[in-house]
C-alpha cells in the first residue's frame, strides 16, 4: 500500500521549495543516487521529477512504474532547488527512522560538523561493508541533500541513528568493544596488530577537534600513525583507514 501523502495535491506543492531540516522530506539530487534510493528504499519515495534533457528517461520511468512512483517533466524546480547546472534527476523521499543492529560493528560520529563529510563517511562505511551508524549529537544533518547527495546513495543502504549523548550510545550496545580514535590514543592501529574482534564500535571525533581526553577512559584508544608534518588526518579519510583496518583484521 502506498503513502497517501504521494498523491496529495497540497503535499506536491510542497515539494517545489527548498529544503529545510524540520521539513518531513528531503530529495537526492541526481541521477545515481535517484536510483539507488529507489532499488533500496521505494516506499519511502514520494516522487521522482525528471529534467527534459535527462538522456535516460525510459530506463527510470520503468524503475518508476515498478515501485508505483510518480514521475514528473519538470525542469523549473530542479533547477530551483539545485545549486549545479548538471542536475537533471531529483527524489523528493519522506524522512524515515531506524535502529542500529546489535549483532553487527558500528561506526559512531561525534558531533560531525560538515554534511559533504558525512556524506561521504557514509559511502565509504557501505564501500568497507559496515552497515550502522550512529551520530551523537549535535551534529550535521543525514537527510539534508548535501549529504545525501555525497553519499551517492549509501544513505539508503545503511541504518543510522540519532543520540543526545555518547553515554545514551553506550548503555543501549553494552556488548560493543569501543575503540575511540584519537591523536594522543594509546594503541597505534597496524593491519599486523589490529585488535581481532567482531562486535566493535569506531568513535570519531568532529573535524575541528576530535574526541576530547575523557574518551581515552572509554574502551581502547586508537592512534593511526602519521608523519610529523602534518597535525591530524582528515575524518574522512580516518574513518576510511579504520574501517579498513577493522574489517580486515589480521592481514599481513
Amino acid at each position: 500500500m502506498r503513502n497517501d501523502k504521494r498523491t496529495d495535491g497540497g503535499m506536491d506543492k510542497q515539494l517545489t521549495k527548498p529544503y529545510k531540516k524540520d521539513s518531513e522530506y528531503s530529495y537526492t539530487l541526481g541521477a545515481f543516487p535517484t536510483y539507488e534510493m529507489i532499488k533500496a528504499k521505494p516506499d519511502i519515495v514520494r516522487k521522482v521529477l525528471v529534467h527534459s534533457s535527462f538522456t535516460d528517461q525510459e530506463n527510470l520511468r520503468k524503475l518508476c512504474n515498478q515501485y508505483q512512483i510518480p514521475l514528473e517533466i519538470n525542469d523549473k524546480v530542479i533547477n530551483r532547488i539545485s545549486d549545479k547546472e548538471n542536475c537533471y534527476v531529483a527524489g523528493f523521499f519522506d524522512k524515515y527512522s531506524c535502529e542500529l543492529r546489535d549483532d553487527r560493528p558500528h561506526i559512531v560520529l561525534v558531533n560531525p560538523s560538515n554534511m559533504g563529510n558525512l556524506g561521504t563517511i557514509l559511502r565509504t562505511c557501505v564501500g568497507f561493508g559496515i552497515y550502522d551508524i550512529a551520530i551523537i549529537l549535535p551534529g550535521a544533518d543525514i537527510f539534508n541533500p548535501k549529504t545525501v547527495r555525497a553519499s551517492m546513495g549509501a544513505l539508503f543502504r545503511l541504518n543510522h541513528h540519532l543520540y543526545t549523548s555518547f553515554s545514551e550510545y553506550q548503555q543501549s550496545y553494552p556488548k560493543h568493544e569501543l575503540f575511540t580514535f584519537m591523536l594522543n590514543g594509546e594503541k597505534t592501529l597496524t593491519l599486523k596488530d589490529c585488535p581481532k574482534t567482531e562486535l566493535y564500535s569506531l568513535i570519531f571525533g568532529n573535524e575541528a577537534t576530535g574526541l576530547d581526553d575523557s574518551y581515552k577512559e572509554i574502551g581502547t584508544s586508537i592512534f593511526i600513525p602519521q608523519s610529523a608534518d602534518v597535525d591530524s588526518l582528515n575524518l574522512t579519510i580516518a574513518v576510511g583507514i579504520g574501517a579498513y583496518v577493522f574489517t580486515n583484521q589480521g592481514m599481513r
